[in-house]
């Protein structure tokens, strides 16, 4: 978008709209605290049209200008991917996608912020043409006023019937038609085939903001009118059984439903915060917990070995990850493969995610008294084999699973550390005995969440192979290898990802790393050592999917970074 050395005044002159006076006399008009541009003011006066301005500036910025009312039919597919309130606000209309890139019609060139929210919000490469704000503005009403969603007909339903609710009157709002309760229901139920794993609602100073969150990545749909906000928050907290008198502290909540054949169970979170309560309601499928070990994604020679470790006989075997790194997956699946009828399986969670068949399931309420200490206690009473503690959050927790450990139980457990080494400084750091860490522990497995490649989508690229080799590949691992990365296709939400695998990192303990943990030696040397004992980081695990094609060199980066 290169600038030329001419003025808009200039050109339009040349272009015979506009005489020098009428260039002077608008510059007086700005100097005097005209805020229209000088090619507004020219339009308003009469001088030259919007389309006249608009080649002006195409000219003087070097950009080719599109014609919107002579071109054919734009793709459904392509105006959906540009949310129709940013559309209408900034006069940004999309017109073609050809290889990635999303070619959309601007009227003003200098607004360069609009393009980089569009590109971040759509994660897709923009191509910008301009176009007069008026022919944008009715292509917008053309195409948007066609694809209205049904989520956009029941906003219009409720904002058109006026309805006024309060908090007193919404308890007492139960038919399956009320328009608030269809509300909330379409936007589970879009969630749902979405396959989005949580559901924002944000209030804003001016509106509410609807976000879900698929694959890990946030994406805003359309929103509810501000007026609703109060309506809308009262019908979730009263579904997930709330104090509805309650503003001012966090509340939680469950909500269960069926939705699209499937039976959900919403955990449900409230933060009082400036502009109203925020609430998340994350999505929790049964279907989700069915899957097996091998479905995580899994390298064959770590899945021999995980599968090994969860059938020892005792000790500890640690899961570690930040919030939402697919621990608590990774654990329910190794209990429904080891949930036998020769097994009693007891597990305390803080809350209890899935309900499985053949398994104790103990929910701890610390306001009712019911914390992780008391619960694995009463626990070691009841003769178990296997024992899952939700997270070794502090020390008495984290003791008392070293004690059953050693008795004889096989304990899982979670931790929030980044890497599996750091796992044994943690423990330690928390204050238990080295001795105790050394002796008890079996093995730690730390997991990170990468998106996978859209199957439909999959094209095959070149990657640079300087990149490869600074990630550690050496030439023969990655000569003749195909790489792959996603085009964008409906299917997918046109970002190339559809899914999630995990990468992993198996810390095996041995003899050496046993010594070590008694010497309270670094994490760096423990990483160090269990390198040289054969463990695969999560970028050495990640590196192997990229060269599997199941993903990206970039999305593998993003996750295991610090390994660089």
């Amino acid at each position: 978008m290169a600038k030329q050395g001419k003025f808009i005044g200039e050109i339009l002159m040349e272009m015979g709209c506009v005489t020098q006076d009428d260039i002077d006399k608008a510059l007086e008009l700005q100097m005097a605290g005209e805020p229209m541009k000088i090619g507004e003011i020219f339009v308003k006066q009469g001088l030259c049209s919007s389309s006249d301005v608009t080649a002006a500036l195409a000219e003087q910025y070097c950009m080719e200008m599109v014609d919107l009312d002579s071109i054919g039919a734009i793709d459904k597919s392509v105006v959906e991917m540009v949310p129709e309130d940013f559309a209408r606000e900034h006069h940004v209309m999309p017109i073609n996608l050809v290889d990635g890139v999303l070619t959309v019609a601007i009227s003003d060139p200098l607004d360069l912020s609009v393009l980089d929210n569009l590109r971040f919000m759509i994660n897709c490469q923009v191509e910008p043409m301009l176009g007069s704000r008026d022919a944008i503005d009715r292509t917008i009403e053309k195409y948007y006023g066609e694809a209205e969603s049904e989520l956009d007909k029941q906003v219009r339903d409720l904002t058109e019937s006026a309805i006024e609710f309060d908090e007193k009157k919404e308890e007492t709002i139960e038919a399956d038609d009320a328009p608030v309760i269809k509300l909330i229901n379409l936007l589970i139920g879009n969630a749902v085939l979405a396959r989005a794993s949580d559901v924002h609602v944000e209030p804003m100073a001016n509106r509410v903001r609807i976000r879900y969150r698929i694959d890990g990545v946030c994406y805003e749909v359309d929103s509810p009118p501000k007026r609703l906000q109060g309506s809308v928050i009262a019908r979730i907290k009263i579904m997930a059984a709330m104090d509805m008198a309650e503003k001012r502290r966090p509340q939680d909540g469950r909500i269960k439903m069926t939705m699209h054949g499937q039976d959900l169970d919403l955990r449900v979170s409230t933060l009082p915060a400036t502009h109203g309560e925020s609430v998340v309601m994350r999505i929790l499928s049964k279907q989700s917990v069915k899957f097996g070990l091998e479905e995580l994604g899994f390298h064959e020679s770590d899945i021999r070995i995980f599968k090994g470790l969860i059938r020892k006989p005792n000790g500890i075997i640690l899961i570690t990850g930040p919030t939402g790194s697919g621990k608590t997956t990774t654990l329910y699946a190794a209990l429904n493969d080891l949930n036998t009828p020769d097994r009693k399986i007891i597990t305390a969670e803080n809350p209890v995610e899935y309900y499985m068949p053949g398994i104790n399931q103990c929910d701890i309420k610390p306001q009712q008294g019911m914390t992780f200490e008391r619960a694995l206690r009463a626990m070691l009473r009841q003769a178990p084999n296997i024992i899952l503690i939700g997270e070794m959050r502090d020390t008495p927790t984290a003791e008392i699973g070293i004690q059953a450990a050693l008795t004889g139980h096989l304990v899982f457990s979670t931790l929030h550390t980044n890497d599996a080494p750091s796992a044994i400084t943690r423990l330690i750091d928390m204050g238990i005995q080295p001795f105790l860490v050394a002796s008890s522990l079996q093995a730690v497995m730390a997991q990170r969440l990468i998106r996978t490649i859209c199957p439909e989508c999959k094209t095959p690229y070149e990657e640079d192979p300087a990149r490869l080799r600074a990630v550690g590949l050496r030439d023969d691992q990655f000569a003749g290898r195909t790489f792959y990365h996603g085009a964008g296709c409906p299917a997918c939400r046109h970002v190339g990802f559809k899914g999630r695998k995990g990468i992993f990192e198996i810390m095996v303990m041995n003899n050496r790393l046993r010594e070590m943990a008694f010497r309270k030696a670094t994490t760096d040397d423990l990483r160090e050592q269990a390198r040289r004992d054969g463990m695969k980081t999560l970028l050495d695990d990640g590196l192997r999917k990229v060269l599997d094609g199941w993903t990206t060199l970039d999305e593998v980066l993003a996750e295991a970074k610090q390994y660089l």
